[in-house]
C-alpha cells in the first residue's frame, strides 16, 4: 500500500474520532443543552471545567453507549450514555469525577452509566484520590429495569467500601430521586443547589396517593428543607457556580486519603496572636448567650471558620478552620440557640463529623459550654439516650488529637459526651468561667436542699445562700483541675497559642483502638 493511500486512511481514522468526541461533547443536543441554561443550570461539561483546575480534565469512557435494543432505544445512542467520568486536578491535587448529563435521557442511570461510574471509583480508592459527584439524574432508566436496579446497588457497595478510605463529596444539581439518593446519602459531604435540586425516596404525586398529602417538590426535598430539617445536606448553594466553589473550598481543608495529611497553608496570622476580646466574651450572669463563633474566629487562622451543617441543629457548630496552618475541625455547642443544649439532631450531626475527622487524620478541636441534655418527652421518646450516644461513642473512639476547651457550661452527662478527660481527650483546658458540675446550681440546690429550704423561715434567703455556697465550690474548674480532669486553667485570651502548642505537641500522636472488625455504634 502506498504512503499516499495510508496517510488517507489515517486521515479518515482521525476525523471518525474527531466526530465522535464532537458527538459525545454536543451531550443530547443544542436544543436540550438551551433548555438546561433556562433552568438555571450549567451542563455536566461545564460544571467539570468550572470545577477543576484549567486544562486538567482527562475523560475515561467517552465512547461508551447504552446496550439496550428495546423500546426503540437501539436508535437513541449517544456517546458516553448520560454521564461524564475521568479525573483532573483541584488546586494542583488529583480527584476523581463524575458528572450525569441531564441532556441526555434525562441523566437517567443505565447498565453502562453505572458501569462508567463504578470504574472511576475503584480507581480513585487504587490511587487514593478523592471522589466527586455532580448529580442530576432523572432516576433508573426505566427501559432496562433490573439492569439500571442492579447499576445502582453496585455504586452503593463501592460508596460504602471506599467510606473512610477516600472522601466522597456529592452535590446535587438536579434532580435525585428514589433509590439514587442513597449513594449521596453514605457519602461524606452533600451539596445542594436552591430552586433547582431535590431529594427524596417518593414524590409529591405518589405520596399524595398515598398519604393524601399535598407537597411540592421545594417542600419535600428540596435545598432549604434538607439542609435545615432533615440534614441530609451539609451545604445550600445559590447557583451551580456556588456549588461548585464550596466543593472546591472544601476539599482544601480535607486530606486526599486516609493515608494522607490534610494540605498545611501557608499563613501570616502569628501563632502567638491573643485576642483581649475573649477575656470578656461569656456573660457574668450564666444563663446569658453568646456567640460559641465569636470565639472561634478569633482564635483561627485569618479569623476564618469553614461551617458544616451551618443551618441544621444550629444548638451545636460544626466545621473546618486552620491553626498555624494545619487544618482541624471544630465542635462547638452554641449557647446562643437552645443554651447549647444537647438534643437529638445536634448528637447525630456531631458525632457524623468527629468520624469524618478521625477518619482522615484531622485533629479535632472542642469548644464546650453545655448545660446538659434536652429534656422532654419528645426527646426521649425520640431516642435521645441512642442518639446521644452516637456522640459519645464518637469522641471515644477517634484516635486523632483531640483537644478541649471548657469556656463555661459543663453539666451533667453532657460533660463527659463532650470529649471529656474521661474518654481519651489528650489535653483539656478550661476557662476561669469554666463550670463544671453534676447540674446547674438552682437545680442542685432544690435537690441537695430542699426539706431544709421549706423549713426556714425566709425561704429565698436560705435558697439564695446555699446556691451562692454551690457556686463558689462548683462553678469554677478548680475541683476538676485538682483531679487532673482539666490539664491547664488558661487566660482566654491564650486560647489560639495554647492550642497551636498543643497541637504541635501532638502532631506525631499514635493511638489504636482493640483489634476487631468494627465496633457497633448505636445506630
Amino acid at each position: 500500500m502506498s504512503s499516499t493511500k495510508k496517510s488517507e486512511q489515517t486521515t479518515s481514522k482521525l476525523e471518525r474520532l474527531r466526530e465522535r468526541e464532537r458527538r459525545a461533547e454536543a451531550g443530547g443536543g443544542a436544543e436540550r443543552v438551551a433548555r438546561q441554561h433556562a433552568a438555571g443550570k450549567m451542563t455536566a461539561r461545564e460544571r467539570i471545567n468550572f470545577l477543576l483546575d484549567e486544562g486538567t480534565f482527562e475523560e475515561f469512557d467517552k465512547h461508551v453507549v447504552h446496550r439496550t435494543r428495546d423500546f426503540g432505544l437501539d436508535k437513541q445512542q449517544y456517546p458516553g450514555d448520560g454521564v461524564i467520568t475521568g479525573y483532573g486536578l483541584v488546586d494542583g491535587r488529583r480527584v476523581f469525577i463524575f458528572a450525569q448529563d441531564f441532556t441526555v435521557f434525562g441523566g437517567s442511570l443505565s447498565e453502562t452509566h453505572a458501569e462508567k461510574i463504578c470504574k472511576v471509583m475503584d480507581l480513585a480508592m487504587k490511587v487514593g484520590a478523592p471522589i466527586i459527584g455532580l448529580d442530576d439524574s432523572g432516576g433508573a432508566r426505566i427501559q432496562e429495569g433490573v439492569l439500571s436496579l442492579g447499576g445502582y446497588a453496585d455504586i452503593f457497595l463501592r460508596n460504602t467500601l471506599a467510606s473512610g478510605v477516600v472522601p466522597q463529596i456529592s452535590c446535587i444539581m438536579g434532580p435525585c430521586a428514589g433509590g439514587a439518593v442513597y449513594s449521596p446519602a453514605i457519602t461524606d459531604f452533600n451539596v445542594m443547589v436552591q430552586h433547582t435540586s431535590y431529594m427524596f425516596i417518593t414524590g409529591p404525586d405518589v405520596i399524595k396517593t398515598v398519604t393524601h398529602e399535598d407537597v411540592t417538590k421545594e417542600e419535600l426535598g428540596g435545598a432549604d428543607t434538607h439542609n435545615r430539617i432533615s440534614g441530609v445536606a451539609h451545604f445550600a448553594a445559590t447557583n451551580d457556580e456556588h456549588a461548585l466553589q464550596l466543593v472546591r473550598e472544601l476539599l482544601s481543608f480535607i486530606p486526599s486519603n486516609n493515608m494522607d495529611e490534610a494540605p498545611r497553608v501557608a499563613t501570616n496570622d502569628r501563632a502567638d496572636r491573643t485576642d483581649e476580646r475573649l477575656n470578656s466574651i461569656v456573660p457574668e450572669a450564666s444563663n446569658q448567650p453568646y456567640d460559641i463563633r465569636d470565639v472561634i474566629h478569633a482564635v483561627v487562622d485569618d479569623n476564618y471558620f469553614f461551617e458544616v451543617h451551618a443551618q441544621y441543629a444550629p444548638n451545636i457548630c460544626v466545621g473546618f478552620a486552620r491553626l498555624d496552618g494545619r487544618s482541624v475541625g471544630i465542635v462547638a455547642n452554641q449557647p446562643a440557640y437552645l443554651a447549647g443544649v444537647l438534643d437529638i439532631d445536634a448528637s447525630v450531626k456531631a458525632a457524623r463529623f468527629v468520624r469524618f475527622c478521625d477518619c482522615f487524620n484531622i485533629p479535632l478541636v472542642t469548644f464546650e459550654d453545655v448545660p446538659g441534655f434536652l429534656p422532654g418527652v419528645r426527646q426521649e421518646h425520640g431516642g435521645i439516650i441512642r442518639h446521644g450516644a452516637k456522640l459519645l461513642y464518637a469522641f471515644a473512639e477517634a484516635t486523632v488529637p483531640k483537644v478541649t476547651v471548657i469556656t463555661r457550661k459543663a453539666y451533667g452527662g453532657a460533660y463527659c459526651v463532650m470529649a471529656s478527660k474521661h474518654i481519651r481527650t489528650d489535653i483539656n483546658l478550661a476557662w476561669p468561667t469554666a463550670e463544671i458540675a453534676v447540674m446547674g446550681a438552682e437545680g442542685a440546690v432544690g435537690v441537695l436542699y430542699r426539706r431544709e429550704i421549706n423549713d426556714a423561715p425566709d425561704k429565698e434567703q436560705a435558697r439564695a445562700t446555699r446556691i451562692a455556697e454551690f457556686e463558689e465550690k462548683f462553678a469554677n474548674p478548680y475541683v476538676a483541675a485538682e483531679r487532673g480532669f482539666i490539664d491547664e486553667i488558661i487566660e482566654p485570651a491564650q486560647t489560639r497559642p495554647k492550642l497551636i502548642r498543643v497541637l504541635a505537641l501532638l502532631e506525631n500522636k499514635r493511638d489504636t483502638n482493640p483489634p476487631k472488625k468494627h465496633g457497633n455504634i448505636p445506630l
